[in-house]
């Protein structure tokens, strides 16, 4: 029965997807609601005007999915929906800027970014504590500490795929690597709402994937990214996180290891650099790789392979029980 329950969350985020892009991608032509190339951003790599609607199906492929499998309370059900509606409306903005060549102001979407992440520390999903390993016996950190850490925690995974999302298929290809490997991690523990999460994600990444790899069809935007990022860092609060030891911590850094290895050094280096951290450029390491020669689809080929060792890494982590 629980088998079927996955199955079932898989298909329907996936088909659910598939079936309102087609749709989708005409209205943004329609509507001129379009990425256009633009020469004087590097990375800018696209040669002709690609649609941004693809976040709306995958918001709703997820949303069906999460609302019919989910066993998660009332609260904590609104609270991941709101967080996620707002981060799809202000991506929404930051695109619609795009349309028009101009570049949307950092501080309003991270405003909204950071009242998203406190929106589900409210609802009780928060990273509480941890078991000590010589001892066994379980810390709980200051509600101040548990605030800041699942602040910072949302909102930095947010950011991280969404700064990934700078070729065709990263984003999602990285999101479904990670969303699978969270997915594996809630069944070892058991956690079936958490589970059902990781394997929608998985659902509307791969069905994003179908018209989003190279040469790309559609975008998520702003829209879509922060969406799949919001939700990735939710799902490891909610499972991957819960009752975990100190080693056990690694398990979720190391499934979202290539955005949050490859943007914590950009961020540092930035701020070396007295750079606005929160600017998007092109210092991400698919850019620095496509410098050194490689094509597009190497590149993206050879992240999700790094991606997928970081995530083994993990599993491996997972089943010695650390």
């Amino acid at each position: 029965m629980i088998q079927i329950l996955y199955v079932l969350s898989f298909v329907i985020s996936l088909s659910i997807v598939m079936l309102l892009i087609p749709p989708l991608r005409k209205l943004a032509f329609k509507i001129d609601f379009v990425d256009k190339p633009r020469k004087d951003v590097e990375r800018k790599i696209h040669r002709e005007p690609i649609p941004l609607t693809a976040s709306y199906a995958i918001f709703v492929g997820f949303a069906v999915s999460f609302l019919l499998f989910s066993k998660e309370s009332a609260i904590q059900t609104a609270a991941v929906l709101a967080g996620s509606l707002l981060l799809l409306v202000i991506g929404t903005v930051d695109d619609w800027y795009k349309t028009q060549g101009k570049d949307f102001p950092a501080l309003p979407k991270m405003i909204v970014h950071i009242t998203a992440a406190v929106l589900v520390y409210l609802s009780g999903i928060t990273f509480s504590g941890f078991y000590n390993p010589l001892s066994g016996e379980y810390l709980l950190l200051p509600v101040w500490l548990q605030f800041v850490l699942t602040i910072l925690w949302i909102f930095g995974v947010t950011t991280v795929i969404n700064f990934s999302d700078g070729m065709d298929g990263l984003a999602g290809g990285l999101t479904a690597i990670s969303a699978g490997t969270l997915f594996i991690v809630a069944l070892t523990k058991g956690q079936t709402t958490s589970a059902v999460m990781a394997i929608s994600l998985v659902g509307v990444s791969l069905a994003y994937l179908r018209y989003n790899k190279p040469p790309a069809k559609i975008f998520m935007g702003d829209a879509g990214a922060t969406f799949l990022g919001f939700i990735l860092a939710v799902i490891a609060l909610d499972g991957a996180f819960k009752q975990a030891t100190v080693l056990s911590l690694f398990i979720p850094i190391l499934a979202l290891g290539v955005p949050i290895f490859d943007n914590l050094f950009v961020v540092i280096k930035r701020a070396l650099q007295g750079k606005p951290i929160y600017q998007a450029d092109a210092s991400q390491v698919h850019y620095r790789l496509l410098r050194t020669g490689l094509n597009p689809k190497q590149v993206v080929a050879f992240l999700c392979l790094i991606s997928m060792c970081f995530s083994l890494t993990s599993i491996i982590l997972l089943l010695l029980g650390v």
